[in-house]
């Protein structure tokens, strides 16, 4: 993760964020233990929860409690995963980096004074924070990291077009080629999905309430339907909208017997689990986070990691070569709001342009990229 470690590196001997306490809530993975440990190497002592209750790999939570306070393990109960995010603001937090807006939310209810700013990861997250902004209601500045071009352009769209699939064939060993796929969305985790599928051999459709995104998904070479006649021949549908029961329960009726179920997205309301899971006939584990739904029409379907987001629950998450640009936003975000939130509003700010371009170039140095740079009409980059 050469990016983070790099901009890490010209803040080590002015540690501009000793004496802040940075409450969290990520994904506890090896790229997230390197934020960690960068934030530590500035000055700040960290207490960290999982932004999943599934998605916590145990060895890097182990690893991290050497370094910060680390309420989290994987398989936590939704009631252990809310205790895990109050002893995280029980540690009185000044500034909260969070994925999916958990973290933010509890923080609001609970009503805290002593935090000054945040940042967030996820489109999911971000919609929360802009929704308690048009309310009034929103505390403190908030520096939405998903929003960057450095972050969405890459993690949203390769790191989750890739990772999502690597966490389909861990998790059910399924040949792919040739599979109808149906892709729920088409934004940038959309895009990436669907890129991936079509690479791998897949027929691709995809689904899109948006008139402006369907027509770029047709543009793009992708059939384009609605749920209603897709559920009735995909083998494979992946969700990633952020949205509630883009997959319904009528959709599932539909399906094709043994037909998989993942979702892409952050929080685990895109298929309608709830319903399906009530009404079912029978629900077994057939390999793990892989259950066998046996519906009240006969049929089966296979559904992935509880509805929660695939490629954390029964992968790895995004590659680190993606995750050091999300994270240098997380990483910068964190000291701009040390250093500058008494001069923000109670809003949710973008990444600034100059912060996005100096990650661009970080980020292309540690893969040893040269371009020309615009300003002198000279390569720049490495070597």
């Amino acid at each position: 993760m050469g990016t983070l470690t790099f901009l890490a590196s010209r803040f080590l001997s002015s540690r501009p964020l000793a004496g802040a306490t940075i409450g969290v809530s990520l994904h506890i993975t090896k790229e997230t233990a390197v934020l960690v440990d960068s934030l530590v190497s500035l000055g700040a002592e960290v207490a960290i929860a999982s932004a999943n209750p599934l998605s916590t790999q145990d060895d890097i939570a182990a690893f991290l409690a050497t370094k910060a306070r680390v309420f989290a393990w994987k398989g936590e109960t939704q009631e252990e995963y809310a205790w895990c995010h109050r002893m995280v603001l029980d540690q009185n937090p000044g500034q909260l980096i969070d994925d999916g807006g958990d973290l933010h939310v509890a923080a609001h209810l609970r009503g805290v004074d002593q935090i000054v700013g945040g940042s967030e990861e996820t489109t999911t997250g971000v919609n929360r924070l802009k929704a308690l902004e048009a309310e009034g209601k929103l505390r403190y500045p908030v520096i939405a990291v998903n929003d960057a071009r450095t972050k969405f352009l890459f993690d949203n769209r390769h790191g989750t077009g890739q990772s999502t699939f690597d966490g389909i064939l861990r998790a059910t060993s399924l040949l792919l080629s040739g599979k109808e796929v149906v892709v729920v969305g088409y934004g940038c985790v959309g895009k990436g999905v669907a890129e991936r599928a079509r690479g791998l051999g897949c027929k691709v459709t995809v689904v899109e309430v948006d008139p402006v995104k369907a027509l770029e998904a047709h543009l793009d070479g992708f059939v384009v339907s609605e749920m209603f006649k897709a559920s009735t021949y995909g083998n494979l549908f992946i969700t990633g909208t952020g949205q509630k029961s883009v997959i319904s329960y009528e959709s599932i009726m539909r399906m094709r017997d043994g037909a998989v179920l993942a979702n892409a997205g952050h929080f685990d309301v895109e298929i309608d689990i709830r319903t399906m899971f009530s009404r079912a006939k029978a629900i077994r584990e057939v390999r793990p986070f892989v259950k066998e739904i046996r519906l009240e029409n006969g049929k089966k379907v296979f559904v992935l990691a509880e509805g929660r987001v695939a490629n954390l629950v029964v992968g790895e998450g995004h590659p680190p070569e993606v995750m050091q640009m999300s994270f240098a936003n997380q990483l910068l975000a964190a000291i701009r709001i040390r250093k500058s939130h008494s001069g923000l509003r109670n809003q949710v700010y973008a990444v600034d342009r100059a912060t996005e371009e100096e990650i661009s170039r970080a980020a292309l140095k540690s893969m040893g990229i040269r371009f020309m740079a615009r300003d002198s009409g000279k390569l720049s980059g490495a070597g």
